[in-house]
């Protein structure tokens, strides 16, 4: 008897480590899949991890599966769907970075999810509203900031995504929260961290003409239309060419 019991403790024990493990991996295969949606933009692929999360049994109390989700509804609504969705949809990234944030506090890359859906956000409500969601927009951004590590190649990369976001806060916000020179302080600092990421300089770009530093602006987005993309943002940096190109002709 005693040994019946002993083998039904190995086996359910070994059955609980196979389900942990299985979970595990299931994550990292779905975020590999995001990353590869988000990199070539590819819409089947990033609806098929959203579907596929959210089909996923208790997935609600998961963080990583939250993160995942979030990020995933984030990016759909920057270029996966049309713009009468975008709102709708840039809410549910929202509410599943809070989710998973509820789950770990710690977790930065859900914060940072979380401010810049909240900085989507406010592009669809009135200038006064979209300023009362500046505080939850720093607040998060602030965090991630914080909390993200930057031995980490993936941290490192959503720290760099913060300190845009930031240094765009500070660039964009009506007078008198704007401040410039915050800006080109948090954009250099992101530049330090991936210095191969070309949306940076395209931002520092648009600093310079708020500014009135034409050369400095110009400076910037010949960088970004020489430099190469970053592996895991082709289609991002493609844009960014084409924005910098754009601008260029604008200054001749």
């Amino acid at each position: 008897m005693r040994k019946f019991k002993w083998i039904f403790v190995v086996t359910l024990a070994a059955l609980l480590l196979s389900t942990f493990t299985f979970a595990e991996v299931k994550a990292q295969d779905l975020n590999r899949m995001f990353y590869e949606a988000r990199r070539d933009r590819d819409v089947t692929k990033i609806q098929n991890v959203i579907k596929t999360i959210e089909a996923t049994l208790h997935f609600d109390k998961d963080t990583t599966l939250l993160t995942i989700l979030a990020d995933a509804y984030l990016e759909y609504g920057l270029w996966g769907i049309s713009d009468k969705e975008k709102e709708k949809t840039y809410e549910k990234s929202r509410q599943y970075a809070e989710m998973a944030l509820k789950l770990d506090p710690k977790n930065g890359r859900a914060s940072y999810i979380a401010g810049a859906a909240i900085g989507r956000l406010a592009q669809y409500k009135g200038i006064v509203q979209s300023l009362f969601m500046l505080g939850d927009f720093d607040r998060y951004i602030d965090n991630a900031v914080k909390l993200l590590n930057e031995t980490d190649e993936e941290q490192r990369l959503y720290k760099t995504f913060a300190l845009i976001a930031s240094g765009m806060r500070y660039r964009d916000v009506p007078w008198p929260l704007y401040n410039y020179k915050k800006s080109e302080e948090q954009l250099n600092m992101a530049a330090k961290l991936t210095p191969n990421y070309s949306n940076i300089y395209l931002e520092l770009g648009y600093l310079y003409l708020k500014t009135g530093d034409k050369t400095k602006a110009k400076e910037m987005f010949e960088k970004v239309i020489s430099m190469g993309p970053h592996p895991w943002l082709i289609k991002t940096h493609e844009d960014a060419v084409k924005s910098a190109q754009e601008e260029l002709k604008k200054l001749k």
